[in-house]
């Protein structure tokens, strides 16, 4: 035990925390980089990261506890130093005292310790050097480094990113379910003058009550058997999926609430391996039907089959073009979907009709104007397509990554309301800041 290094008067005196001056209470917390004097932190000072001068609330720390055994493995550290204060208080044989001012040993078990250790134990005073010696000689494996952590998430309260984690407030480690459900009960008072109907009213008051507690502990235990509490970490894991296998994970998250966290974890992975299964199933018989018996030949196969893909589309492109160029609406949408595939803006310039019946206005020209330099081809093409300069992109950009990294994913709404300008312009940016991969959809 570290007692003599934090307390060098009186033993038996409790120091004090530096942090809110309290009298520590073991087990506390002791700075293995401050000091001397030791800098000793109470659990509550020092869950709050408190720092003070050259402290800092990541350097390396001690637990400091009593609750180990020193001269007899049935007797931990504590104990030994309450027998010693028992002794100081009731004088050397009054035995039964000192086992009432234990509470933790009987009249016999006191006497004949001390005794064994403290009166006739000739090696007692090298007992104790070798003690603080092996102490010392652990003091610096036994630091432990601290390592900070983000789970659970301390969203700022009342935040976006709160609201869709049910509320969860971090400092309490609850969630505002039902906060209200204590108001029906604050003016019932039970008297003795009560009619048995008004009674039966009340009773079934406080039913309802601990229903509703009930279901707000139903809850709390879902969220937090699942992992749902950081919702960030669960959505990255969603991404692991393929598009279908995703479907399904958002379909069945309903059943979540039936299955445990592991049983359900399962149904979700057996179904994904199916999906996969299936896939290569008809991948395999694809080949077989084409008369395909080695994968070499399959690799083969399936490179002339997409050159033969892109081939059909280009022909079929112009004859869908005429297809829909007398109705506007369908031919819109034609090259909505054209665009989602190729990505092309040169479509959508050339070819996308202004609902006032006018062409859209030509490309802007990025010609020496300033952030150009700045762009790689898509965004200077993306500049061109909205009529954007360089300088007011990379802006909207800054913003709507900054907002997309604190909240953990950006909505369009989102969007909207940080950056003030056209709708469609917003909506051109966003879909391509996901589609590059800058940002991500809440």
């Amino acid at each position: 035990c570290d007692t003599d290094l934090v307390c060098p008067g009186d033993p038996f005196d409790k120091p004090p925390c530096r942090g809110c001056s309290s009298y520590l209470t073991e087990p506390y917390v002791k700075c293995a980089e401050c000091g001397p004097p030791p800098f000793l932190l109470c659990l509550q000072c020092f869950t709050r990261g408190f720092e003070y001068k050259k402290h800092q609330s990541d350097h390396t720390y001690e637990i400091m506890t009593s609750d180990f055994p020193v001269l007899d493995p049935n007797w931990t550290a504590q104990e030994e130093m309450s027998l010693l204060e028992a002794v100081m208080d009731c004088g050397f044989g009054n035995w039964q005292d000192v086992a009432n001012q234990m509470c933790t040993k009987s009249k016999e078990e006191c006497e004949k310790h001390y005794m064994k250790h403290f009166i006739n134990n000739p090696l007692f005073a090298s007992t104790l050097l070798n003690l603080k010696q092996a102490e010392e000689a652990q003091h610096h494996e036994t630091a432990i480094p601290f390592h900070s952590a983000d789970d659970p998430p301390r969203p700022t309260f009342d935040s976006l990113l709160s609201r869709d984690m049910a509320g969860y407030m971090p400092a309490r480690a609850d969630f505002e379910f039902d906060n209200y459900a204590e108001w029906d009960l604050r003016d019932i008072d039970f008297v003795e003058d009560d009619s048995d109907i008004l009674h039966a009213l009340k009773i079934a008051v406080v039913d309802i009550y601990h229903s509703r507690l009930k279901e707000r502990q139903r809850r709390k235990k879902i969220i937090r058997d699942h992992g749902l509490i950081n919702l960030r970490k669960f959505q990255i894991l969603e991404r692991r999926y393929p598009k279908e296998v995703q479907e399904l994970y958002e379909t069945m998250r309903r059943f979540a609430r039936i299955l445990g966290p592991v049983e359900h974890d399962k149904f979700i992975e057996s179904h994904a391996l199916e999906f996969e299964l299936r896939r290569e199933i008809k991948r395999l018989q694809e080949y077989r039907a084409a008369g395909i018996t080695n994968f070499c030949s399959a690799r083969t196969y399936d490179h002339l089959k997409k050159s033969r893909d892109e081939e059909r589309l280009k022909r079929t492109m112009l004859s869908e073009v005429l297809q829909y160029i007398q109705d506007s609406s369908a031919c819109q949408q034609w090259l909505s979907r054209q665009a989602d595939i190729f990505s092309s803006s040169f479509f959508l310039q050339l070819f996308l009709p202004h609902p006032t019946g006018r062409r859209s206005a030509p490309p802007l020209n990025l010609t020496g104007l300033p952030g150009t330099e700045k762009l790689n081809e898509k965004e200077k093409e993306l500049c061109q397509m909205v009529r954007l300069v360089p300088g007011a992109y990379l802006e909207y950009k800054a913003a709507l990554v900054n907002e997309c990294n604190k909240q953990g994913g950006l909505r369009l709404a989102q969007a909207r309301a940080l950056i003030k300008i056209d709708v469609n312009k917003t909506r051109k940016i966003y879909d391509f800041l996901i589609r590059e991969g800058y940002i991500t959809k809440a």
